[in-house]
C-alpha cells in the first residue's frame, strides 16, 4: 500500500513539472534536415540522415541511367547526394541504407512505396500544387467478382462535387505494369493536373477512377490483361456507377491506359466498344512480334472493326518518340488498325517511357472529351 501511495506521489509531482523537464531529448541535425532540396537551376539534393550507417546509396529515377550516384557523408552523420540539372518533373526515389530500402520519413508524398521528388523551377508548371480550388482524391475499396477478393482503386472527383447534385462524366485512368493505383495520384499528379485544368476553364468536370492494374497471377502479363478488362466491365464500373453521381451512357464514358494499362484499355474497350466514345492509348500496343498479329485476330479487330468505329468517336495513340520502348511495337500495331480501315489519332513527343511523356498526356487530352 506504501509503494502505491509513493508512486500517485511521484506521478503527482510530474504532473506539475514543466513539459521540458519531463523529457529531454539531444537535438539532432534530422530535426531541420530538408530530405529533398531543388534548386533554382534544377539541382536536387537527397539527404538522410544516418549517423551509424557504413553504407548509404540513393536510388532515384531522376538519376542518369546506368550512373552510379556519389553520396557523401558529413561529419554530422548525414548522407548527401546531388543530381545536377533534373526536368521539371515528379520523381520517385528511396535510400538503401546498408543494403536495407528505406523510404523517406520526411516525405509525405508516396507512390507505390516509394517517396515523390517534385521539381518545379516553374512555379506555374501545369503538374504542381497551385492556389486553385481542389478536388479529393478518395482511395476506395470494391469487391472483385472476377477475382473473388477486396480490391482498391482511387478515385478523383473535382472541386464542388461534394455541393453539387449533377451527375458528371467518367474517365477511368490505367497505371502501367510493375505500379499501382497510386501511381496515378502520386507521381502521376493527376490529382494536380485536374485541378489546375478544371480552374483555367479547359475542361468539363468529370470524375477520374484510377483503379488497380496490376493482378498478381503467377503467369505473364497476358494473363492479367483478360482479367482486368474482366473485371472492368463487371466490379469497376458498376461500383463507380453505384456509389457516384455519373451518367452512364457511352457518350460519357472514357478510357485510358498506359504501357500494360494500355493493352487492358485496347482490351477492354475493343472488346466492348459500345460502352466507351473516348480511348486512349498510352505508349503501348499489342503483344510484340507474332503474336501481334494474334492478338488482333482474337480482339476481332477486323471483323468488328464497324461496330468500333460506330462507337469510339476518339481513338488516339501516343508514344515519347523513337526512345519510347513500346515505339516499334505501337507501329506494327497500328499497321493492323490501319488493314482493318480502323480510323485513329497517333501523336509523340520526346521523352520515351516515362510519367514525363504520360503526365503531358493527361494535360493534353483531359481537355478533348465529353465535349
Amino acid at each position: 500500500m506504501k509503494s502505491v501511495k509513493m508512486m500517485m506521489m511521484a506521478l503527482a509531482v510530474a504532473a506539475t513539472m514543466p513539459a521540458a523537464a519531463q523529457f529531454r531529448r539531444t537535438p539532432t541535425p534530422n530535426d531541420t534536415l530538408q530530405s529533398v532540396r531543388v534548386s533554382p537551376k534544377g539541382d536536387v539534393t537527397f539527404s538522410i540522415y544516418a549517423p551509424n550507417a557504413k553504407d548509404v546509396r540513393i536510388s532515384a529515377e531522376c538519376a542518369p541511367f546506368g550512373q552510379p550516384v556519389n553520396v557523401v557523408k558529413s561529419d554530422v552523420g548525414v548522407w548527401s547526394a546531388t543530381i545536377p540539372g533534373v526536368k521539371d518533373g515528379v520523381y520517385r526515389y528511396n535510400f538503401v541504407v546498408d543494403g536495407v530500402t528505406v523510404q523517406d520519413a520526411k516525405n509525405d508524398g508516396v507512390a507505390n512505396a516509394r517517396a515523390l521528388a517534385v521539381v518545379a523551377t516553374d512555379p506555374n508548371a501545369f503538374f504542381v500544387n497551385k492556389d486553385v480550388p481542389h478536388g479529393a482524391v478518395a482511395q476506395r475499396w470494391y469487391y472483385s467478382k472476377t477475382l473473388k477478393e477486396m480490391r482498391r482503386m482511387h478515385v478523383w472527383t473535382p472541386a464542388g462535387y461534394e455541393k453539387s447534385a449533377d451527375k458528371l462524366p467518367v474517365l477511368y485512368l490505367v497505371h502501367g505494369g510493375g505500379d499501382n493505383d497510386t501511381s496515378w495520384p502520386g507521381v502521376g499528379h493527376a490529382g494536380f493536373i485536374l485541378d489546375n485544368l478544371l480552374a483555367e476553364g479547359k475542361m468539363v468536370p468529370m470524375i477520374v477512377v484510377m483503379p488497380n492494374g496490376t493482378i498478381e497471377t503467377g503467369g505473364s502479363i497476358h494473363d492479367e490483361v483478360p482479367l482486368f478488362a474482366e473485371d472492368m466491365i463487371q466490379s469497376i464500373i458498376p461500383y463507380v456507377e453505384d456509389n457516384y453521381r455519373v451518367l452512364t451512357d457511352k457518350d460519357h464514358r472514357a478510357m485510358a491506359g498506359l504501357s500494360m494499362g494500355g493493352m487492358e484499355t485496347m482490351e477492354t474497350a475493343l472488346y466492348h466498344p459500345e460502352m466507351f466514345s473516348y480511348v486512349w492509348v498510352l505508349s503501348s500496343s499489342f503483344a510484340p512480334g507474332d503474336q501481334n498479329k494474334y492478338e488482333a485476330e482474337r480482339i476481332h479487330l477486323k471483323k468488328d472493326a464497324q461496330r468500333i468505329m460506330s462507337n469510339i468517336k476518339q481513338l488516339v495513340f501516343t508514344q515519347g518518340g523513337p526512345e519510347d520502348i513500346a515505339y516499334n511495337n505501337c507501329k506494327e500495331t497500328l499497321k493492323l488498325f490501319d488493314e482493318a480501315g480502323i480510323k485513329y489519332e497517333f501523336s509523340e513527343m520526346p521523352g520515351g517511357h516515362s510519367w514525363h511523356v504520360w503526365r503531358h498526356n493527361l494535360r493534353d487530352l483531359a481537355p478533348r472529351i465529353f465535349k
